[in-house]
């Protein structure tokens, strides 16, 4: 692994490598992350560097982590296509713990409220929606 240049540090650094080989498909959903010890000692870092990339990786929505178990890359769930109104408005946010157990969601998944010109509002999870804009020249 490539040493800190200026403010990067090495757990920001390992996290860039795992996201990287995450998005590359070298480790494909589903599949499990060497442990923490092995992590350690692949890039010769502290465990404690291992913890805060995982860290960081799991608050960006990639993988899970729980105790005692390995960490896992997420499935990217199936996106359901939402259209998009004129006159509405999106509004980005993380869920309370009780949105985050009513939505089934996990640590680092925001939250999409729609605000509708009517006054209604839809609260969905950010990573099972794709917000479709209407086309102004097709009116």
């Amino acid at each position: 692994m490539r040493r800190p240049q200026r403010d990067e540090s090495l757990y920001h650094q390992l996290a860039d490598l795992l996201r990287g080989r995450i998005q590359r498909g070298e480790y494909g959903p589903g599949s499990t992350l060497p442990t923490e010890r092995e992590l350690s000692r692949l890039h010769k870092v502290s465990v404690a560097t291992v913890r805060r990339a995982l860290a960081v990786l799991r608050g960006e929505g990639l993988i899970r982590t729980a105790r005692g178990e390995p960490s896992t890359v997420r499935t990217a769930p199936h996106r359901a296509e939402i259209p998009a109104q004129f006159g509405s408005r999106l509004i980005s946010r993380m869920p309370s713990t009780i949105e985050r157990a009513e939505f089934g969601i996990e640590v680092g998944v925001p939250l999409i409220e729609i605000r509708h010109a009517g006054g209604r509002v839809d609260v969905l999870a950010a990573d099972r929606v794709e917000i479709i804009w209407p086309d102004p020249t097709s009116a």
